[in-house]
């Protein structure tokens, strides 16, 4: 027998697998909650195999829903590509791109790799910083499309995944509960920087700055080196480090989105239907962007 996967209900377990939220997923497809069960109902009778467990308070997916994952993206990238050859529209321009620096890790240059492919005569300009720089350049009209932590308060935007965030540090790392907390920090405005100095002054606890950098590679080389503690997106814990014990006594940090965010005022152009495409292809493949690269 021969199983022929819908591409909307693929689409709707992408967005509730992204989003770990029924409410979250109808609202950015623009459904009702009850078609985002039915499709999810329907593809888990397609597949034979429940893809997510859920109660009042929590979805998450089965072993089987995280195989399912890989699958759609690339069920749906094929759909998006035989759609675009068919029709013959082709996406051309510059398109400038902004990615926070939370993501120079993940598998996201997949995404952006498939999608230069697909449109070879699109000129991608990529630029990679800091969340609080990529709002400041997007809001001057500098960039086409960001996809970064959404700042605290801030709705809008397509949201593509929902984490927490956590210490870290290296694995022998030891605090001392009578010393300042020695911090590994981006530098203004640094939405995660901003997110560790609130909590630790709300705690009431002491602090002083070990070590700042702008890359996240230097973040990670000096906690590696044991020098202090980062907070870090939980979902995207880079090699070498791990969280911190909570016998460490450190506050709450709290949770993070991801958004993927274009001007709100951006007018119809080559650039709007570059961006609007990539930003369906890096929802459709939202599972690689918590997922750490390959070795080369």
């Amino acid at each position: 027998m021969v199983v022929v996967y819908d591409p909307a209900q693929l689409r709707t377990f992408l967005t509730v697998a992204q989003t770990l939220s029924f409410t979250q997923a109808a609202r950015r497809l623009g459904l009702r909650q009850s078609t985002v069960s039915q499709h999810v109902r329907r593809l888990e009778e397609a597949t034979g195999r429940p893809l997510f467990t859920r109660d009042t308070h929590s979805v998450e997916l089965t072993e089987d829903g995280e195989a399912m994952l890989g699958f759609a993206g690339t069920i749906l990238a094929a759909h998006e590509r035989a759609a675009a050859f068919f029709t013959g529209t082709r996406l051309r321009g510059r398109l400038r791109v902004g990615v926070s620096e939370d993501f120079v890790l993940t598998r996201l240059p997949e995404v952006l790799q498939a999608f230069r492919a697909d449109n070879p005569e699109v000129d991608l300009e990529l630029t990679v910083e800091l969340s609080g720089v990529l709002h400041e350049r997007l809001a001057r009209g500098r960039l086409d499309l960001v996809l970064a932590k959404r700042r605290g308060g801030e709705t809008h935007g397509d949201l593509v995944w929902s984490s927490t965030l956590s210490w870290i540090g290296a694995p022998r790392l030891r605090l001392d509960p009578d010393r300042p907390v020695p911090l590994i920090l981006f530098p203004p405005p640094g939405i995660t920087r901003a997110r560790a100095l609130e909590a630790l002054e709300r705690a009431g606890r002491p602090w002083q700055v070990a070590c700042t950098s702008s890359s996240l590679s230097g973040l990670i080389a000096a906690a590696r080196a044991g020098l202090g503690v980062m907070a870090h997106t939980r979902g995207l814990v880079p090699p070498g480090l791990v969280p911190v014990s909570a016998r460490a006594g450190l506050p709450e940090l709290g949770g993070v989105d991801f958004v993927l965010l274009r001007p709100r005022d951006a007018r119809p152009s080559a650039a709007r239907d570059a961006a609007d495409a990539l930003a369906k292809a890096i929802l459709a493949g939202g599972d690689r962007l918590h997922r750490a690269a390959g070795p080369s």
